[in-house]
């Protein structure tokens, strides 16, 4: 194994890994504002692919308004989901959600094999397919658009957090929440908000992952768990961390496919899961003996 294969791996982990961060972000944005894991956040990746080709087909719609289509449907159904299962049981204990957002999960999933079938959907690459070669390794413009699309979103949601008053309104909620209450902020709204982002940036995911990968009906589940996976690496609830998890995830799995075998390339995140839960549990940047 050679230095330029290493390398060849980490750019190609690298693509997987922003996509994997994209993921885990809106699943701590979900965690902070109501404590849930929401496992339905990779069925929000699943529809941004999916609604995005199905537009350019059916509707003959330029990529990026499609694209805007997708991330528009995409949040009504995350602000659906909030509205329609989380809200109504918000007094319930936190099982009993998580097992809500699976079971969302496998309702999205079916009716989304219903509405657009079993086939696969291609989608176009945004910059074409000429491989770019970068010190003697290459990489594809569309791994490029996936990285620019993670680092663009952390940035757009550090704004947004740091900056505006529903971004410091949900942070309080996140810290503090009966305190955030007294200070006359709606708790409710901010899950909403909570969701709604969750959900655009799953399908910001889905939309530059698709040309990768292709969009299919059923490629929700997996990804949703790798980036639960890349979540709790990074330490759950915490951003930043989200997008490290990722990276490193998405690293791991390409070089352990290529170092291994790829058929332990799936099995390689579980791995680091489970290693991660039993070493540290709070994930690389979260605070220990906090429950972050």
């Amino acid at each position: 194994m050679t230095a330029v294969q290493v390398w060849q791996f980490f750019l190609s982990g690298l693509t997987t890994g922003g996509t994997y961060a994209l993921i885990a972000l809106g699943f701590s944005l979900v965690y902070n504002a109501t404590g849930v894991i929401n496992f339905a956040q990779g069925e929000f990746v699943m529809l941004g692919g999916m609604i995005t080709a199905a537009a350019m087909a059916a509707w003959g719609l330029p990529l990026w308004l499609a694209a805007l289509v997708a991330v528009a449907i995409t949040t009504i159904v995350g602000l659906v989901l909030d509205r329609a299962a989380i809200r109504p049981a918000r007094h319930s204990s936190p099982v009993v959600l998580v097992i809500i957002t699976v079971g969302a999960s496998i309702f999205i999933r079916g009716l989304a094999s219903i509405i657009w079938g079993p086939d696969e959907r291609p989608l176009p690459a945004f910059s074409g397919d000429t491989p770019i070669v970068i010190l003697g390794a290459t990489i594809t413009p569309q791994s490029l658009w996936v990285l620019g699309a993670t680092l663009v979103t952390a940035l757009i949601m550090w704004a947004v957090f740091e900056y505006t008053i529903v971004g410091k309104a949900m942070r309080a909620c996140a810290i503090n929440p009966p305190a955030a209450q007294l200070c006359g902020i709606e708790l409710s709204r901010m899950v909403s908000w909570s969701f709604a982002l969750a959900a655009a940036i799953g399908a910001i995911a889905g939309i530059v992952l698709a040309p990768v990968t292709m969009a299919q009906y059923n490629v929700g589940a997996m990804l949703g768990l790798k980036g639960f996976c890349a979540a709790i690496l990074g330490g759950l609830g915490n951003g930043l961390g989200s997008i490290l998890g990722g990276l490193v995830l998405g690293v791991l799995e390409a070089l352990g496919a290529g170092l291994i075998s790829s058929q332990y390339k799936d099995a390689i995140a579980f791995i680091v899961l489970i290693a991660m839960l039993l070493i540290r549990p709070s994930g690389i940047l979260g605070r220990e003996g906090s429950d972050d």
